[in-house]
């Protein structure tokens, strides 16, 4: 998984921001967004003329915050940082020990 972060500051240069944020915005003006079909109802009906479509889902499982990793389990971690902004770009690649060999499973759970 490639993970690349804007710098804090540098959002307004963010070209998804300006593109699709902009536009699910004007699908909601002076609409309460409650509840969640609300929401999902202003992303999932908002296109352009250029041909962006959005597509938005609800994740019911629950996750856990505020979790805190150890400096033992980020070392054990398989990162390669970027040589643009190592701090802010990397590629998290999956350990072979623990790759998941059967899709079907993840998938369909």
């Amino acid at each position: 998984m490639t993970v690349a972060h804007y710098p804090p500051g540098t959002s307004k240069w963010n070209p998804i921001e300006h593109r699709l944020f902009s536009e699910i915005a004007k699908r909601w003006p002076g609409i309460p967004l409650d509840p969640i079909l609300t929401i999902l109802n202003c992303y999932n009906t908002t296109t352009t003329k250029t041909g962006l479509s959005v597509i938005g889902n609800v994740l019911e499982a629950d996750y856990p915050r505020w979790i805190k990793i150890s400096d033992e389990e980020m070392a054990q971690l398989n990162l390669e940082y970027n040589q643009t902004l190592p701090q802010w770009n990397y590629v998290l690649k999956p350990d072979s020990s623990t790759l998941i060999r059967d899709w079907d499973e993840l998938l369909i759970g």
